[in-house]
């Protein structure tokens, strides 16, 4: 079945969100407070436009909130996000709400009213910067496959909590596969019996979903 996706208010971030979503087969609806933004908004393909304030039940009614599948506000106005998201979700059973924030303190509150996810600036700069500060650190990274898979080559540390342990005892992802064993001047093709010490370097071979898992796994970090 097409995915409907209501966009409640916002125009930069409506517009972009727009054009990935319809160039992904999404069926999108945006609703605007701002006729000049409406405007610009129409001359997407294939969206649907519609005039006024998405906190209204009328407004909603009129962008045919009914048949949507996902709504997501993107005010400028936190408290209006959470009205928008609260009517889609308790009064025409809109199955999924996503709101953006722009203080990451209100994240816990809007989950708590039932807001399906919560999107703050703020907080997902900074986890894209502690990720790429902690890959830095423990990892090379090296996409192949049109970004699809990735080489990894992951430094074990001494205080790894697989030190000593056999592959095959290891909780990885079954989308993960070790590779190599680089270990001083050897390479080592591993087998499920084969143990890794301190100061090994692993190649892994992974989607890019789960390289992460992998590698926290891995280094205990």
């Amino acid at each position: 079945m097409n995915t409907r996706v209501i966009l409640i208010g916002g125009f930069h971030k409506a517009k972009s969100l727009a054009m990935s979503l319809i160039n992904k087969g999404y069926t999108v609806t945006a609703i605007n407070n701002d006729q000049r933004h409406c405007s610009e908004l129409a001359e997407i393909d294939k969206l649907t436009v519609f005039f006024g304030d998405g906190t209204k039940p009328f407004v909603l009614e009129d962008a045919n909130v009914y048949s949507a599948d996902i709504a997501i506000a993107l005010t400028q106005r936190d408290e209006d996000n959470l009205v928008a998201c609260e009517l889609c979700k308790k009064k025409y059973n809109v199955k999924k709400t996503v709101s953006i924030i722009s203080e990451p303190i209100k994240a816990d509150f809007f989950r708590q009213m039932g807001i399906d996810s919560v999107v703050c600036a703020i907080t997902a700069i900074t986890n894209i910067i502690e990720q790429q500060a902690f890959l830095n650190e423990m990892a090379t990274l090296i996409p192949i496959g049109e970004g699809r898979i990735s080489l990894a080559r992951v430094p074990i540390p001494a205080a790894s909590p697989i030190i000593g342990k056999k592959l095959l005892e290891m909780d990885l992802p079954r989308e993960v596969i070790v590779g190599c064993i680089l270990r001083g001047e050897e390479s080592i093709i591993p087998r499920g019996d084969s143990r890794i010490l301190a100061g090994d370097i692993l190649m892994l071979i992974s989607s890019v979903k789960h390289e992460m898992i992998a590698i926290r796994e891995l280094t205990g970090r």
